[in-house]
């Protein structure tokens, strides 16, 4: 008896919202572009390249090419598969109120009150 095997493929098992927050999370924590490309290919496989391509306005074939470990998106790319995904961008700095640094307290000290930077 021969054994069959199948290639493993991750994106057959993004099946859920939380799962691909999860391995996007991991993605973008590695600060590896090559791999945060190809992690976006494959929630983009799992969801559909088909429909990702039609809410993004862009080439399924440049989708496929672009969204690989071998791929260069653009932020505006990334951003519209994102948002493609339900998603987006967000930043993880703390709050502004929270953390003053040495030099804007003593700055603040000495004016009597705190400036606002726009």
């Amino acid at each position: 008896m021969k054994l069959k095997t199948r290639k493993y493929d991750v994106a057959n098992y993004l099946d859920s919202d939380e799962m691909i927050s999860v391995y996007l999370d991991a993605a973008f924590e590695s600060g590896d572009t090559s791999r945060i490309a190809e992690a976006l290919g494959d929630v983009a496989r799992a969801r559909g390249m088909t429909k990702i391509a039609k809410a993004t306005g862009l080439a399924r074939e440049q989708l496929y090419k672009t969204l690989s470990a071998e791929g260069k998106p653009e932020l505006s790319t990334v951003l519209k598969v994102l948002a493609a995904f339900g998603g987006g961008l967000k930043s993880s700095f703390p709050h502004a109120s929270a953390r003053r640094t040495p030099r804007r307290a003593k700055a603040e000290s000495h004016s009597g009150k705190s400036r606002r930077v726009a």
